[in-house]
């Protein structure tokens, strides 16, 4: 690892939406790092980011990046279905990992990932990048502080602007709407509320992105939660919130509650003959634009003070067993105790 006053020196493998976002973030915004290398299968995505930033080195593998001795850390931002053998190929190369969320499709092999990071013992950390938006931040102090009391209910929803491409739908490589959707909303719900979640039950169908049916997914879902202390909660995905991108969260406490969120992007309402209007969140950079930002500083100082990410494996694996029991919980109509999985 880098010396304290040498940047760290990251490669970003992957460079699709989430990793073309990582990759400039890095290259104009992230402190003490310098983007070193990037890997991408797709010759023109890869020489476009490389001509952007000046990247000085490019590799089409990503074990060719992982095997340059230079490199200190990677942003693992492929496609879901290839994060766990990528994590621990970067373990075995001894390389700081992050890596999108999930980890894994399936506990199982979460917990084979979790193996071979502690076994390498390299730094990992999990892209929750809700837990860096500074609103789900204060609202976390809020609850910690005592403010609203103890924590009751939790209610959240992730709503999309628009139905995916099929492809990036199929449930063999994102894990279906509960897993890749859910699973954000899953891990606030953990980090708010205080407590493990018990069981889950839950409905979903495929109501409007009609072409989901060729790939076995659903654009609607509803999830309810029992957490350990007895505390409820229910979260909403949905893939077709047209008007634009919607989360928003409410924690229900014994002596108040808090409301994290809104769809009007901008304070500004318009008074017309034709009624009142307002823009809302286009999609996912205007609304946590800094939160991803504020992620890839808290990985780099982390590694630079040598100390261990705040989200880590163990929240991943606990956020994909909650995604998991959900789906179970969708597909044969009936509660799942998250100790029987």
């Amino acid at each position: 690892m880098s010396s304290m006053s040498t940047p760290l020196k990251m490669g970003v493998i992957g460079l699709g939406r989430m990793g073309q976002l990582y990759a400039r973030l890095l290259a104009t915004q992230i402190t003490g790092v310098v983007l070193y290398a990037v890997a991408e299968v797709d010759t023109s995505a890869r020489q476009k980011i490389a001509d952007e930033l000046v990247i000085p080195n490019t590799y089409r593998e990503p074990e060719e990046l992982l095997e340059n001795p230079e490199v200190d850390a990677v942003i693992i931002a492929t496609p879901t279905s290839t994060h766990a053998e990528l994590v621990m190929a970067a373990a075995q190369a001894k390389k700081a990992i992050f890596c999108e969320k999930p980890l894994a499709l399936t506990i199982e092999e979460t917990r084979i990932v979790l193996d071979a990071v502690s076994r390498a013992q390299v730094a990992l950390q999990v892209g929750f990048m809700r837990r860096f938006d500074a609103a789900y931040q204060e609202a976390r102090a809020l609850i910690v502080d005592g403010r609203i009391g103890q924590p009751v209910t939790f209610k959240a929803l992730s709503r999309d602007p628009f139905c995916p491409r099929r492809e990036f739908s199929d449930p063999a490589k994102s894990g279906g709407l509960i897993m890749d959707m859910g699973i954000h909303d899953f891990d606030l719900a953990r980090w708010l509320m205080g407590s493990e979640v018990e069981r889950v039950s839950a409905e979903g169908s495929l109501l409007v992105c009609k072409d989901l049916a060729e790939v076995g997914d659903i654009d609607n879902a509803v999830v309810n939660l029992r957490f350990l202390n007895g505390a409820l909660g229910n979260v909403e995905v949905s893939r077709n919130a047209f008007y634009g991108y919607d989360i928003r969260t409410e924690i229900l406490g014994s002596e108040g509650a808090l409301q994290i969120g809104r769809h009007q992007h901008t304070p500004l309402l318009i008074l017309t003959r034709e009624g009142a209007q307002y823009n809302v969140t286009p999609y996912l950079m205007e609304r946590f634009g800094d939160a991803y930002r504020a992620q890839l500083q808290h990985f780099a100082q982390c590694l630079r003070e040598e100390r261990t990410p705040d989200v880590g494996g163990e929240d991943a694996l606990a956020a994909c067993t909650i995604a998991v029991a959900a789906t179970t919980a969708y597909r044969t109509g009936q509660p799942v105790r998250l100790s029987d999985l």
